[in-house]
């Protein structure tokens, strides 16, 4: 943290990478230590080129946020693009040491932060993507979300109490019956419920997804009131950052000092740990309606703002280069308020565009291209990991691949409804496929002359919402050249797709 806190990252930047390389101290600032900063070095693909990670709380951006971050991905030629990330906020390329201090005060002057994105940190608080706006939002997560933000990183100064966890940690806070925030995948998830006429929230522990382990969140039988959102969040963390084991990091998320200690014995921990030493039993008055049904937010929606719509536009697998985010600025600041939400689905959504211009909206010329408010069926419920083509972990590439398959997929069989279709390039899950309808996890398997080749495990079966089910393995080692006609034959059996040349003959 000193790197930020006292400007050690300026005498970093002036050193080439050979002279950082040739001091163990540089070279593990540089490949480890920055990833505090929200830097990560892409030495195995893209040498001396960092990924930049901001933060986000809510995935609420601006038109002069988005325009800055253009700007820095723009010097950067073909290694210059973003990222809408699983976690509500974007991810920049291409961005090198001498250009960081420079870039740090950019994002200070348009009230951007990457600081404690990475590592043993505690990741982008992620809310509801239309909250605020939303006629059927249970309560607006952003100020809970922000406040979450700030805390955890002093106000984007840097806050040293929270920086070394014994490993990374998930919060969201829930504001509609959706679940768009999906909570049973955080370390710490707020649900709201009230309580003998007092509005707070019901708390779930310990979601995570790792290579060796993957677990739902599940109850703490505990309630807070919205006031202590906070004091709440300090003492789980504390609880985590004080017990939890430290060693071997396949068992080092929060849930395995649940298990170590129970769930009674780690909510006594977090209660000690409350101002008041008090932590209040679970409400048995849950607001959120589990037999919603969940909604679609692309195309056009009326706010609960009368006169004001929101328009949902699908980013293909979240990525996006400096033109398209010039674009996005211009098109918030032209039919709304200047605003961007981001959705863990890596998809965006223009708030606050007067009903009566959503019309010339749709017509623009960005909105026929690539980014569709009205994705096809499939497209809709794609999501893809970096994949190989930037980080040095994943052993497939994801994004392309993930886009090629569901188009030859679409040519062969149609759907009768939204399929979520998870990529990710390694365990490591980033792309979530657990949560996926059908997902796609990266390996090696064999080729026909029994050589390697790029494979995927692909799981079957994820679900999300009120009835949240992590999926299993349907099939391992599935060469990437032979997907389309398993994926289509999955989709047939298990999600009542029907064979393209039949619904012709049919007709």
């Amino acid at each position: 943290m000193k790197l930020f806190m006292e400007n050690g990252i300026e005498e970093l930047a002036k050193k080439s990478m050979e002279e950082i390389d040739s001091e163990k101290s540089s070279k593990e600032d540089v490949d480890v230590r920055l990833k505090w900063l929200g830097l990560f070095h892409r030495r195995k693909h893209h040498y001396g080129k960092f990924m930049m990670r901001l933060k986000l709380p809510n995935g609420v951006t601006t038109s002069a946020q988005t325009r800055y971050l253009a700007s820095v991905i723009r010097k950067y030629g073909e290694d210059g693009c973003a990222d809408v990330t699983t976690r509500q906020n974007w991810q920049i390329r291409g961005v090198v040491l001498p250009d960081v201090p420079e870039i740090l005060k950019g994002l200070a002057s348009v009230g951007l932060t990457s600081l404690q994105s990475g590592m043993d940190n505690v990741r982008n608080p992620v809310g509801n993507p239309i909250a605020g706006i939303d006629p059927d939002e249970i309560v607006d997560t952003r100020p809970y979300t922000n406040l979450l933000s700030q805390f955890i990183t002093a106000n984007s100064r840097g806050n040293p109490d929270f920086t070394n966890l014994p490993r990374k940690w998930n919060v969201c806070v829930v504001g509609t019956h959706d679940l768009y925030e999906h909570p049973h995948i955080n370390d710490l998830a707020y649900m709201p419920a009230n309580k003998d006429g007092r509005f707070g929230f019901n708390l779930l522990v310990g979601g995570f997804f790792s290579p060796k382990r993957c677990e739902e969140a599940i109850p703490l039988d505990a309630w807070v009131p919205a006031e202590d959102v906070l004091p709440l969040c300090k003492a789980v963390l504390e609880a985590y950052r004080d017990l939890g084991t430290r060693g071997n990091r396949q068992k080092t998320r929060m849930m395995w000092l649940v298990d170590e200690l129970g769930v009674e014995g780690f909510r006594a921990e977090v209660e000690k740990r409350m101002p008041n030493g008090k932590l209040e039993r679970e409400s048995s008055e849950d607001l959120v309606n589990n037999q919603w049904e969940r909604r679609d937010y692309f195309g056009v929606h009326p706010q609960k703002q009368e006169g004001l719509s929101y328009i949902g536009l699908h980013v293909p697998v979240g990525r996006l280069q400096a033109d398209d985010m010039d674009e996005l600025a211009r098109l918030a600041d032209t039919y709304g308020t200047g605003e961007l939400r981001l959705t863990v689905e890596q998809n965006i959504i223009i708030p606050n565009v007067e009903t009566s211009k959503t019309h010339a909206l749709l017509q623009e010329p960005f909105l026929k291209n690539r980014f569709s408010p009205e994705p096809s069926i499939l497209m809709k419920g794609l999501v893809a990991c970096t994949g190989n083509q930037f980080c040095g972990q994943a052993i497939i590439e994801t994004k392309l691949r993930a886009l090629k398959v569901t188009e030859e997929v679409e040519r062969l069989v149609a759907v009768p409804k939204p399929i979520r279709m998870h990529w990710t390039g390694c365990p490591n899950t980033c792309g979530q496929v657990q949560v996926a309808d059908i997902g796609f996890m990266g390996c090696l398997t064999r080729g026909e002359n029994g050589k390697p080749v790029e494979g995927a495990d692909v799981y079957v079966g994820g679900r999300i919402g009120s009835d949240s089910h992590l999926g299993e393995i349907y099939k391992k080692g599935v060469r990437v050249t032979e997907l389309v006609p398993l994926v289509a034959e999955i989709l047939v059996k298990e999600f009542g797709a029907v064979p393209r040349e039949r619904e012709e003959n049919d007709d």
